[in-house]
């Protein structure tokens, strides 16, 4: 198995902590698209979008961060990372649409701005990003995890850019129930950080 992979990235660090909690070996691939390793030729026959991460197992090559995360979960883990039953599984998939939305557009896009000198509307993003903050600690405050009664792949979806919106100017200090759930994340066995 390998993955392409920028060690910064959240959506590359979601697949390589759901590796790590599946105890599934794997190469790593460092793209550097600075040097525009995801618009060569090759690359692009591995994914038209010319995003990361993308992961190879055997002849098989599936992108974007949520679409692996499905994959593995179904292939390599137990049906508590992504249920069958219709109605658990419609709420991973709620956490997992606010992964690539407010999350990706709020946090994410604030973060690259402030790290990688990106442009965009940094307060537009900011106010994305603490607006759904508000919603996870609501959400968290009478449960433990996201979807269900234990960790699904809704929770790892969405915990690198939380635990990254320090990065994008956006404090924690004010979530407690967002803190508990990022120290119960980081107590899953196998659990790596993400450099």
């Amino acid at each position: 198995m390998k993955l392409y992979d920028i060690s910064l990235s959240g959506n590359c660090y979601k697949v390589r902590l759901f590796l790590s909690l599946l105890d599934k070996e794997y190469e790593t691939i460092p793209v550097n698209t600075a040097a525009g390793d995801t618009r060569t030729a090759m690359f692009l026959k591995l994914n038209p979008r010319g995003q990361v991460p993308v992961l190879e197992d055997h002849d098989l090559v599936i992108w974007d961060s949520t679409a692996i995360l499905m994959y593995l979960a179904r292939r390599y883990g137990n049906e508590s990372w992504l249920p069958r039953d219709a109605i658990e599984l419609a709420m991973v998939g709620q956490w997992l649409a606010v992964a690539q939305n407010e999350i990706l557009y709020g946090i994410a896009r604030a973060r690259a701005m402030l790290l990688f000198k990106r442009a965009g509307d940094l307060q537009e993003y900011q106010t994305i990003g603490t607006g759904i903050l508000e919603v996870m600690e609501q959400h968290l405050e009478n449960r433990d995890w996201l979807a269900l009664k234990h960790p699904t792949i809704a929770d790892i979806a969405c915990y690198p850019y939380v635990l990254l919106a320090p990065d994008a100017g956006i404090t924690l200090e004010h979530y407690p129930a967002i803190q508990a759930w990022i120290d119960r994340i980081k107590t899953l066995p196998d659990y790596k950080d993400m450099l």
